[in-house]
């Protein structure tokens, strides 16, 4: 039987140690969005407008969710990887515990305080779990096999997505706001700044390898 190779080489344990450690600071930092009260990101936008419509925790729809979109994988010929699986369930169950400990903002300052820390942290998240190569999140995963498939710019497709999840999110009863403006500009440049601190040594004592793709077309969530 042959070995899979996101198994292989000397890093595995320090690889596995970013992926799961980067997807509970994930969760964690969507918390830090939803108590903040000044706007999600564009997911956590329709998993928030959901949660209010079922009466499931964010966590739980973040899963649910989270699985529909793995299963739009099928047809579109897309690999799921142990990053991929990990991340339906690990972001979700993260995001319910952080929520069931962090109270809400009072405040301005503290809200903004909240606000800023819970967008780092996520760049930082991403950057930890991204770079430890076991495969894009789903949500990720949709955005490159569409743009795969179509030709279009990662930016259009992602951008196409995005705008499309925070309407529905929005029209539902999520909380856009400025937070979610200033999540849209950070992200980008935090995440490419942790893939740089997390990126693993590639095993053969080669130069650091940060994705099996472009770092821009897996940057954000999930």
């Amino acid at each position: 039987m042959s070995i899979p190779s996101d198994f292989r080489g000397l890093h595995l344990p320090r690889r596995l140690a970013q992926l799961y450690a980067g997807l509970a600071l994930y969760g964690v930092s969507a918390a830090l969005l939803v108590r903040a009260g000044l706007g999600l990101e564009p997911w956590g936008v329709l998993h928030q407008g959901l949660a209010g419509l079922t009466g499931l925790s964010m966590g739980v729809v973040s899963i649910a969710v989270g699985a529909a979109v793995l299963l739009l994988w099928i047809p579109l010929r897309q690999r799921p990887g142990l990053g991929t699986v990990s991340n339906v369930v690990a972001v979700g169950i993260a995001l319910d515990a952080a929520l069931a400990t962090i109270p809400d903002g009072r405040g301005t300052a503290v809200r903004a305080a909240m606000l800023g820390t819970g967008i780092v942290l996520n760049g930082a998240a991403t950057g930890l779990y991204i770079a430890a190569r076991f495969g894009p999140g789903p949500r990720d995963g949709l955005m490159t096999a569409v743009h795969r498939l179509t030709g279009r710019s990662v930016r259009l497709v992602r951008t196409a997505i995005e705008l499309t999840v925070v309407a529905t999110g929005f029209t539902l009863g999520g909380t856009v706001g400025i937070g979610t403006v200033a999540y849209a500009l950070a992200i980008g440049p935090l995440a490419q700044l942790f893939l740089r601190v997390f990126a693993v040594p590639a095993a053969d004592g080669g130069s650091a390898v940060v994705t099996t793709g472009s770092p821009g077309q897996a940057i954000l969530r999930r």
